[in-house]
């Protein structure tokens, strides 16, 4: 897989024109893919018919979260119809919530690692067998932040894992591989443009670490467990932001490396909720974090009308 890693990010013209890649050559002899957490199929659904003018896929951890993102973008890009009778597609479970709201796709993935892992398998594959091109995937998400201010959007400039490295190990049958977690430069500074053109609201580029839970592996001291002290702490977050760290979450290395390997530009925009350095508990009144929480979604928004032309 390694190669693979290394030489996908070629020349930027032949990358962006290329079909949705996968890795797995066993897909083509497989007569039927079922996508079994968003009850689709390639025997029972149309894929190309439903999906093929998908453009734009946007991926966020709460399902309330990105039905209302669906929302709001079906408003921002004045579509037909009325936005509060947008269906969910995968209305037949209940692990994933999907929209297609014209050329964008809004879905839910869940907390953590594991969860996202899961729904990113079944979406690339589905842009695969939907034959879509030029696809630019968003990660809309909520953060902690390391020296900035609550409310600061955080547009990824490199996934970290724990000690800082912009990399992700998956192991796969016993062995560890490591990919890479270099994220589209051209799109994170073409988010950052749209941010001053809002100036609405600060925004940075930065890294951002991903970690295995919310509580220890975030170093936080309000856990059901802590084996370490308040000074340590700090030191790790001194390091961190040394390192380049702005923020910290639970996705961003499995959702960059997997969307490397397999052809397909892609920028993480997450807001902060608080400056860690200043403490561990998110204290801020609901209608400001749900503020907060709107933010990327804005900034995203005003992206997407910029690439479809509806702002000149």
């Amino acid at each position: 897989m390694a190669p693979i890693l290394l030489n996908c990010m070629g020349n930027d013209h032949e990358y962006i024109k290329q079909q949705v890649q996968v890795k797995n050559p066993y897909l083509d002899t497989m007569e039927e893919d079922i996508l079994y957490h968003f009850s689709l199929s390639t025997k029972t659904h149309n894929l190309p018919e439903m999906f093929g003018d998908i453009k734009f896929v946007c991926v966020g951890g709460s399902a309330n979260r990105m039905k209302a993102f669906a929302q709001f973008i079906h408003q921002e890009l004045k579509l037909p119809g009325n936005p509060e009778e947008i269906r969910d597609i995968c209305e037949g479970t209940d692990r994933y919530c999907m929209y297609k709201v014209g050329p964008v796709l809004s879905i839910s993935h869940g907390m953590g690692v594991p969860s996202i892992s899961i729904m990113l398998h079944e979406l690339i594959k589905l842009l695969h067998h939907a034959q879509c091109r030029d696809v630019v995937l968003f990660r809309l998400g909520t953060s902690g932040g390391v020296g900035l201010a609550p409310g600061t959007v955080v547009i990824t400039d490199k996934a970290v894992d724990y000690s800082f490295r912009p990399q992700f190990e998956q192991v796969v049958l016993g062995k560890v591989i490591t990919r890479s977690t270099e994220l589209d430069e051209g799109v994170a500074n073409e988010l950052l443009q749209c941010s001053s053109e809002l100036q609405n609201f600060p925004s940075v580029i930065g890294n951002t670490m991903c970690t295995h839970d919310f509580y220890e592996g975030q170093g936080r001291l309000d856990g059901a467990l802590c084996s370490f002290s308040q000074e340590e702490k700090l030191e790790y977050l001194r390091k961190a932001y040394e390192a380049g760290v702005r923020n910290i979450e639970m996705e961003s290395t499995v959702f960059a490396a997997m969307c490397r390997v397999c052809g397909l530009k892609a920028a993480v925009i997450c807001v902060t909720l608080l400056n860690r350095f200043e403490g561990d508990q998110i204290t801020s009144p609901h209608d400001v974090l749900v503020e907060y929480q709107q933010r990327p979604q804005v900034l995203v928004s005003h992206f997407i009308k910029k690439r479809l032309g509806h702002i000149v």
